[in-house]
Formats: C-alpha cells, sequence, structure tokens
C-alpha cells in the first residue's frame, strides 16, 4: 500500500511573494474594511486600532521590522523547498481553497476533489493584471508560472478518494477540467496550490491530486471537525493506493489575516505539534472568518498526517503587521518527515 512519507503546513499569502515595501499597498483595502475580523468580531480599521492600543504594533510594522520578517519567511520557505527535494515524493497530495478563481458565485461546492489527467497554471494577462487588487498581482509570480503550464493529475487516486469519501457520506464535488471564465481576474489552479507548485516544488512538481475546501465563503463552509474527518478519510485512500508510492501531504494557507492573532496561532501550531485532535475540532468556528479560514486546510491535513507516524518541526513563524491596528497575515511553516 502507498505510505505517507511528509507532511507540510504552510502559508501562502502575498506578503511572501512581495517585499516589505509593497505590504502597504494592501493599507488602503484595510481602511476601506468595514469586516476585519479578531477572535470573532468584526471591526472598522479605526475600532480595532483603538482596541489593540495597547498592543503597540506600530513597532512591529516599521520597515526594519517588515525587513527583518520578510526574510525570516524567505528562508524558511527555502527550508520546506529543501526538505520536499530531500524527501523526494512520488505524489502529493494538497489540501488547499478556493478565492473565486474556479468557483464563482454561481456554484460554490464546499468539498471538490479534482481528479482530471492535468491541470494548468498561467501568468496573469495585462487586463486580469488591471483587475487585481493593488497588493494582489505583485505578488502572481509567487504562485503562477512564468508561462502556461500543464501538470500531471491524479486520477486514478482521485477516483478513489471520490469513492472513500461518499461511502463516508462527503458528498462532495468532482471536477476533471480547470475552468476559464471569460473576462474573469484570474485562470489557472488556485493560488493556494500554484504557491506550493512555484515556490516548495520550485516547478519540479510531482502529480497532485488538489483538495479544494470553502473555507471563505459562507453559507457552506465546513466545520472544522467536518475538515478533519474529511482528511482522516482522504488518507484511507492513500494507503489503499497503489503499493510502494511515496506520497507527501500539505495544508496550504493560513495563518491568521487579514488580522493577526499572535495568542490564536500559537495555539494552533502546538495543537498540531501535539496532534490535538479535541482543540483542533472544538474552535469556535467565529475564528475561522476571512484569511484564517484557511487553517481549516490545515486541520484537513492534520486529519491525513496525525495516524501516521511522522513527527517534526515548527520551522518559523513570523507574524508580518503593516499596519498599527494589527493588519497583515501571520505566516507559519512546520514539516513532518
Amino acid at each position: 500500500m502507498a505510505k505517507i512519507v511528509l507532511g507540510l503546513w504552510a502559508t501562502h499569502g502575498p506578503t511572501l511573494s512581495t517585499t516589505p515595501e509593497q505590504w502597504l499597498m494592501r493599507l488602503p483595502a484595510d481602511h476601506k474594511n468595514k469586516r476585519l475580523f479578531y477572535r470573532g468580531t468584526p471591526y472598522d480599521f479605526e475600532g480595532l486600532t483603538k482596541l489593540r492600543a495597547d498592543e503597540n504594533l506600530a513597532e512591529k510594522c516599521t520597515l526594519e521590522e517588515r525587513t527583518k520578517r520578510h526574510a525570516a519567511c524567505q528562508v524558511a520557505i527555502e527550508k520546506l523547498a529543501t526538505t520536499f527535494e530531500e524527501v523526494a515524493p512520488d505524489a502529493t497530495i494538497i489540501f488547499g481553497n478556493d478565492q473565486r478563481e474556479l468557483f464563482l458565485e454561481t456554484v460554490m461546492p464546499a468539498f471538490t476533489v479534482y481528479h482530471g489527467d492535468t491541470y494548468y497554471g498561467e501568468p496573469p494577462t495585462p487586463e486580469q493584471e488591471q483587475k487585481a487588487p493593488p497588493g494582489i498581482k505583485e505578488a502572481e509570480w509567487g504562485c503562477k508560472p512564468p508561462v502556461y503550464t500543464d501538470y500531471p493529475g491524479m486520477p486514478e487516486l482521485g477516483k478513489m478518494a471520490i469513492k472513500e469519501l461518499m461511502d463516508a457520506e462527503f458528498d462532495v464535488a468532482q471536477s476533471t477540467e480547470v475552468p476559464r471564465h471569460e473576462g474573469h481576474w484570474s485562470s489557472g489552479i488556485s493560488h493556494a496550490f500554484g504557491f506550493i507548485l512555484i515556490r516548495i516544488m520550485k516547478q519540479n512538481v510531482t502529480p497532485v491530486l488538489p483538495l479544494i475546501t470553502n473555507t471563505f465563503f459562507p453559507p457552506n463552509q465546513p466545520t472544522a471537525k467536518r475538515c478533519f474527518n474529511f482528511g482522516r478519510t482522504v488518507a484511507r485512500a492513500i494507503k489503499a493506493w497503489e503499493p510502494d508510492k511515496r506520497v507527501a501531504v500539505v495544508g496550504s494557507g493560513g495563518m491568521s489575516h487579514f488580522v493577526i492573532d499572535e495568542d490564536f496561532d500559537a495555539k494552533f501550531m502546538a495543537a498540531i505539534q501535539a496532534r490535538d485532535v479535541d482543540y483542533l475540532t472544538s474552535i469556535d468556528e467565529s475564528y475561522f472568518q476571512s484569511g484564517t479560514s484557511e487553517l481549516k486546510n490545515w486541520i484537513s491535513a492534520a486529519g491525513a498526517l496525525f495516524e501516521t507516524e511522522l513527527s517534526g518541526e515548527i520551522i518559523d513563524y513570523q507574524s508580518c503587521y503593516r499596519s498599527e491596528a494589527g493588519t497583515g497575515t501571520a505566516n507559519g511553516f512546520i514539516s513532518w518527515t
């Protein structure tokens, strides 16, 4: 039977693929945002700044601090990339989310298994770049290939995963082709997957099974417990797959953003390391809003990895602030071998 030989958890946000100076390009959006979620409650920028005044966050978002934290993140990414290269798995399962890149408002599945023979990535066109928000288009190189590229999928394992999931009463959507939406701001596989291909695999891409969860958009976001069980069920399909296959499992996304909560992130990462299923599956759903919702991809990966004999370390955690309100993206990286 196939064996899981590597587990990675990694953030994928634009702070990782833009310069410290470019981080501030997202500030106008922060100021306009009336639903900046912090510990389950939405605030506007002014309200959040007042709430967190005692934390002296302005000191954490100076150019000097941004530069230091950005550099540390690049070192962590390289460590994950080196580990991936050294382990050299035959195939990779990526738990990721979609932010209306593949699925639009018309249809938004809770869980999707992509089991096409191939899937593609491509750089944005000039027209697409014009539609992208500031600070996002500058980061596209970190999740889009420089030219149109077809990547190998995993149709056989995908079909096995679908059967296992359906038997476990997960009514999953299935897809065999990456859609192309005329006039849309994005094309190709979602950034949650593209970042792993570009920054971790460095375009030396194994066959990948993309497992797509709607973490972002109500009302059909799966719960944390449901995501954990989703990952655990997928692991059963992996074990029943071809003998001698060596598989990597990746959770892509997180950590707390667009408002950073260091205490929450610390507890979450400690729970991953301790294999604390009860904590991970009992976090109040109000915490999984906005970008922080992507941590459900980490929980799905945990579901697949907790029953293996793998273990490892927290590579790094960096809270990458861009404002005194605490807006920004926290970046975390964990490797189990």
